[in-house]
């Protein structure tokens, strides 16, 4: 039997430091925590989330926390393989190096289905959350997930194949 969660404003005002601080903790980043517990809240407000009432709500959300705060870290070293780097660069040979990084993987994204293309621009080049590409592309949340997670597969295998992913990482 499923039990009733209080309404998500009471859960946000109630949690958010403790949601914060757990976050900041695991991802050692305060701008990606920030961004985990909005993506948690976000989900608790709009999707269909099951609270059995087994545990506190504390408890069961400090769960939801330290899984989600993990998926992010997992998320951040997969997208690492992918990006270059973003400070300026004073180097013209290294200047030209981090261009052709650019075009190869712009040239290998163009290999991609339309979806995984979509999914891994909103993604990893405009830096839109899971929720935000789910409502710019009609599609579920998880579908966005397995999309991007198949597309960056798919991406490293074209680049690897075109002998590019030493270039790139």
């Amino acid at each position: 039997m499923e039990a009733a969660l209080p309404p998500i404003s009471v859960l946000y005002a109630k949690h958010r430091r403790r949601a914060l601080a757990i976050a900041r903790r695991i991802l050692g980043d305060s701008d990606e925590a920030e961004d985990v517990v909005q993506d948690v809240f976000s989900k608790l407000a709009f999707a269909d989330v099951r609270f059995d009432g087994k545990a506190a709500t504390s408890t069961w959300l400090h769960r939801i926390m330290v899984n989600s705060s993990i998926n992010s870290l997992r998320a951040r070293k997969r997208r690492g393989k992918l990006e270059t780097p973003q400070q300026p660069i004073d180097d013209p040979e290294e200047q030209t190096l981090g261009d052709e990084r650019h075009r190869l993987f712009l040239e290998a994204l163009t290999q991609l289905s339309a979806q995984h293309r979509s999914v891994l621009t909103l993604r990893e080049l405009r830096g839109f959350s899971y929720p935000e590409i789910a409502r710019m592309l009609s599609l579920p949340e998880g579908t966005v997930k397995s999309a991007l997670n198949r597309g960056r597969t798919r991406l490293m295998e074209v680049m690897e194949r075109q002998g590019h992913l030493a270039t790139v990482g």
